[in-house]
């Protein structure tokens, strides 16, 4: 059963999701740290050309299936235009000011 954004427990990834599902880059963006950094599938990648290609440009959408971790680790089915939709493991540091400093995902 998807677990609805608005019910996610951590706020910083609450909103990260909402942003994802809202195509919000400018509020995306306001959620990271300065230097925030991710990888995907165990390789760290570019968080700017990352995010442009793989949310944004390409309409990704998460639907959270389950969360841990208090809501810093997620399963997810996330969709994009240019891989279609596929099982994803997420998780988030998140920085004392709230915002998230690193987020890692790759297939689950």
């Amino acid at each position: 059963m998807t677990i609805q954004p608005a019910k996610l427990s951590d706020p910083a990834v609450r909103a990260f999701v909402s942003a994802v599902n809202a195509h919000d880059r400018e509020g995306f963006l306001a959620l990271l740290a300065p230097d925030a950094t991710m990888s995907d599938d165990g390789s760290d990648r570019d968080l700017a050309d990352w995010i442009d290609r793989e949310i944004f440009s390409s309409h990704g959408h998460m639907d959270v299936d389950n969360e841990s971790r208090g809501g810093r680790a997620l399963v997810a089915r996330y969709s994009n235009d240019t891989w279609g939709e596929m099982n994803t493991r997420w998780s988030f540091t998140v920085d004392e000011d709230g915002r998230i400093s690193r987020f890692e995902t790759g297939q689950a």
